[in-house]
């Protein structure tokens, strides 16, 4: 009887525990909820940090609920053991005074050449570096080598909320060549990547641009134009609607293994296929790799019908079609009081301690209340001996990578082996 009282009770306590590890999906038929508002990149619902950034507005819980987006500030970069100045994506609260980039993953600093390595570890989901103002039509360019081998994928992209991109991706398997494509709202089309040829994107530097005009976008590698696009090229007649990528958008690096083997056929086909996590990179230096040597950011003059109210951040003001005309300049907060808060209230979860460290949170990787995807930054050398690493992109969109985890949003995180750890405990009861 007991032995059955206990299976009952513990039954119990197996539901509870699955239920705090669900998540809360958002997509196009479905929007967050009030309690949960903020639309994540990779689609999940939440608070805090889920706010920020990339916060999809459309499938947000009202139009209000992702944070302004800090305007686009002329910036260069030169990643020389700089791995100190960036942030942990899963602190930051908006300090944008903080910090000019975010991480996840783990980011190397690698002092032989002055630069920054982008470290995917063996079984790992990549590693990803953003900016953390937004560019509003502007011209970027990186300076870097991308990574190697089949499955391994490397992107320089610009991404916004509601899901403009443009991108360079590097798929590993081909070292000789540069994938550029765009996207306009997420809408998904096959036939928009071209490839443009470059010489040993791994070994050699190279400088990409992303030049992004309102009326048209240019893709460039070391100076030399390899492909133009013109808004008037991508008219609708049946939506009436240029899709055309024209909202704020922040500037991502990554590393991520599009050949993982859990990933869509589709997905691990275009990579070059299955990841190999056994490649020599693995155990020398320990992980693929992209190395960044230097960013540099340009901000274009908004739209002339662009409406002002300030000068510090871009807000929707329009959630019918999320258009460039949706868009003003505001004096509005960008900045989250605690990792509870959202765009409908940024002082939600503030106390008399965490008010007094929200500014310094963001700059803490460790401060947050709530359990976050751990990320790693350290110094050392690429690799002792001198040998090569691997590439990027995202799980959630194609383009870059790393899987977040929760604060109040999905709950704690109950892990595989806890649940397992139940079952046993359950099964060993019985028997």
């Amino acid at each position: 009887m007991a032995s059955m009282q206990s299976f009952a009770y513990l039954l119990t306590l197996l539901t509870f525990l699955l239920k705090v590890n669900a998540v809360t999906i958002c997509n196009a038929t479905q929007s967050c909820p009030e309690d949960l508002p903020c639309c994540s990149q990779g689609g999940q619902c939440g608070t805090g940090q889920y706010c920020l950034g990339s916060c999809n507005p459309s499938f947000s819980f009202n139009i209000d609920s992702c944070m302004p987006l800090p305007i686009c500030k002329d910036s260069s970069t030169k990643f020389d053991n700089y791995s100190s100045k960036i942030l942990n994506e899963y602190t930051f609260l908006g300090n944008v005074s903080a910090a000019d980039w975010l991480y996840s993953g783990n980011i190397i600093d690698y002092a032989d050449e002055n630069s920054l390595i982008l470290a995917m570890p063996k079984n790992s989901g990549g590693t990803v570096l953003t900016s953390t103002r937004a560019v509003w039509y502007g011209k970027i360019t990186a300076r870097m080598k991308a990574s190697h081998l089949g499955g391994v994928i490397t992107a320089f992209i610009l991404f916004s909320g509601i899901q403009d991109e443009i991108d360079f991706e590097f798929v590993g398997a081909d070292i000789e060549k540069v994938q550029t494509n765009y996207y306009w709202q997420g809408t998904l089309n096959y036939n928009h990547s071209t490839n443009i040829t470059v010489d040993d994107v791994f070994d050699d530097y190279h400088t990409y641009e992303l030049d992004w005009h309102e009326d048209y976008i240019t893709w460039s590698v070391d100076g030399t134009i390899g492909r133009t696009l013109y808004k008037n090229e991508t008219y609708n007649s049946t939506t009436d609607t240029y899709r055309f990528p024209q909202t704020p958008s922040q500037v991502h690096l990554s590393i991520w293994p599009g050949g993982n083997a859990t990933n869509a056929p589709g997905t691990i086909a275009w990579a070059g296929g299955e990841i190999n996590w056994d490649a020599p990179d693995i155990s020398d230096p320990g992980y693929y790799y992209a190395i960044v040597n230097e960013v540099n950011i340009t901000c274009y003059d908004p739209p002339i019908f662009a409406k002002k109210n300030g000068t510090k951040a871009y807000k929707y003001t329009n959630s019918d079609n999320f258009l460039e005309k949706s868009i003003m300049i505001t004096d509005d907060e960008v900045m989250l009081g605690s990792d509870e808060a959202t765009g409908n209230n940024i002082t939600e979860g503030v106390t008399t301690s965490s008010s007094s460290s929200s500014s310094s949170a963001s700059s803490s990787s460790s401060s947050s209340s709530s359990a976050k995807k751990t990320s790693s930054a350290s110094t050392t050398g690429k690799t002792s001996s001198g040998s090569s690493g691997s590439s990027t992109s995202t799980s959630s969109s194609s383009s870059s990578s790393s899987s977040s985890t929760n604060s109040k949003n999905d709950a704690p995180v109950l892990s595989n082996i806890n649940i397992v750890t139940v079952f046993s405990f359950i099964f060993g009861l019985l028997i």
